[in-house]
């Protein structure tokens, strides 16, 4: 075993989980809360903070604090609760199924969010439901809809869920959706297909509240799921009977885990497209700085997935200014390494 990780290993077993806990909470809190205010006061065009809380200049003729609020700060939130969620759902996905690989994407709730917004869009539905539009309603509905069908085929044949039947149904089912989604485009007109390959790329571009409160409801029902977790996902990680032996109501262990992760997921891409890599890499980084006990897990890759993502749209945001990059391209661009890295560096 290498020195340092020798090192990581001897500290993490002196030390007590609540200790550890509040130096993670403190650690990667401080790199989201960071993220949070830095990544406002920056981009293409230069405000002063002092300016945008300046209440002798009327809001309308304030040109930095309508930069501020109504471009940056919606934008930042959204990526804050995306990567978190995102992140999450990716650390509960590898636990439940018991694979490093697992992801938001492979149960294909994510695919199933993503055919429901290029049905939205290709249609032309224009509708709405309490402020939100059709697109986001329709990318959550596909999202719900696709976790109904794994979760029904892994139910179907014995008693609880099958991890495997999850992982090869989910599998299946994403190749089938995206084969679905494929066929939506081929309908398309010209400006239907332009919009549904950018919604596809992934993007932050937030102009106001209202998504964002839209997509928040699921997330908390999701994080309340998720808070029940850490402990379970310790012993499930190992093996369902060994979680079981140890007094675990392992079926309903999984139901919940399974419901929140999807429903984390779904609102996600529902604000902000399918974001690629942030799900997958995000808990193999945290797990080499914390750790695998999932009380310290969960809150580090929720603060460190939103931290990670509002990085990334900084650079989308900047990098090519005044023009924009879709964040899921970013996303992709400096995932893909780091996940080969993390690749080579197990094998």
């Amino acid at each position: 075993m290498p020195a340092r990780a020798e090192a990581l290993a001897g500290f993490q077993r002196r030390t007590p989980i609540r200790r550890r806990l509040l130096w993670t909470l403190a650690g990667f809190g401080g790199l989201a809360v960071g993220a949070c205010l830095f990544a406002p006061l920056v981009g293409s065009t230069r405000i002063s903070l002092a300016t945008v809380f300046d209440r002798s200049i009327p809001y309308a003729d304030n040109v930095d604090a309508q930069i501020f609020f109504v471009a940056r700060l919606p934008r930042v939130i959204a990526a804050a609760l995306v990567g978190s969620a995102l992140a999450l759902s990716g650390v509960v996905f590898q636990a439940l199924l018991r694979n490093p690989l697992a992801s938001p994407d492979t149960l294909g709730v994510s695919a199933g969010a993503s055919l429901g917004a290029m049905m939205a869009i290709t249609f032309s539905l224009d509708f709405s439901l309490l402020g939100i539009s059709a697109v986001p309603l329709a990318s959550f509905s596909g999202s719900m809809g696709a976790l109904a069908i794994v979760y029904g085929l892994s139910r179907a044949r014995r008693r609880g869920t099958s991890a495997l039947v999850l992982l090869l149904g989910g599998v299946t089912l994403h190749a089938l959706l995206s084969a679905v989604i494929a066929f939506v485009q081929y309908l398309a007109d010209f400006t239907e297909t332009f919009r549904n390959v950018r919604w596809l790329m992934g993007s932050l571009d937030v102009a106001s509240f209202s998504p964002i409160a839209a997509a928040l409801v699921p997330m908390i029902a999701a994080g309340a799921g998720f808070a029940t977790l850490p402990r379970v996902l310790d012993l499930i990680s190992v093996g369902s009977e060994s979680a079981a032996a140890r007094g675990v109501d392992v079926e309903r262990s999984e139901r919940i885990a399974l419901v929140s992760a999807s429903l984390a997921t779904g609102a996600a891409v529902s604000l902000a497209g399918p974001v690629a890599f942030v799900g997958i890499i995000v808990p193999h980084l945290v797990r080499l700085i914390v750790g695998a006990d999932h009380r310290l897990v969960l809150p580090a890759s929720a603060l460190f997935g939103g931290a990670f993502l509002i990085a990334c749209d900084l650079v989308a945001r900047t990098i090519i200014a005044p023009q924009e990059l879709p964040v899921g391209i970013v996303t992709a661009i400096i995932g893909g390494p780091v996940f080969l890295w993390l690749l080579f560096r197990r094998a």
